[in-house]
């Protein structure tokens, strides 16, 4: 979930269109955020059985929190604003226009 929090308010690549280079091509550039950038979190699972998935039933969880919190973060945005930001990541500067 801090990964689906940092693709919906930090992280944003910056090409030099003079020269074609990425201008923030290291972590120094690059804002990520990390678990002290975040407060609480609580993740709750649901069980579910699925057989016809794989031979063990299981799914994966890595991407479920990821896609949903820029989501849950982009509605927020919305419904707090007014505005539909569709490109991440979301800054003022979108929401002034």
């Amino acid at each position: 979930m801090t990964v689906g929090l940092s693709m919906a308010l930090l992280e944003e690549s910056v090409m030099d269109r003079e020269h074609g280079d990425y201008l923030n091509h290291d972590l120094a550039q690059y804002h990520v955020a990390a678990c002290a950038d975040v407060r609480d979190i609580e993740a709750l699972w649901v069980e579910e059985d699925d057989p016809h998935l794989n031979p063990m039933g299981s799914k994966g969880i890595g991407e479920i929190g990821i896609v949903g919190t820029a989501a849950a973060i982009a509605n927020a945005v919305h419904h707090a604003t007014g505005v539909r930001i569709r490109d991440l990541p979301i800054r003022l500067d979108k929401l002034v226009r």
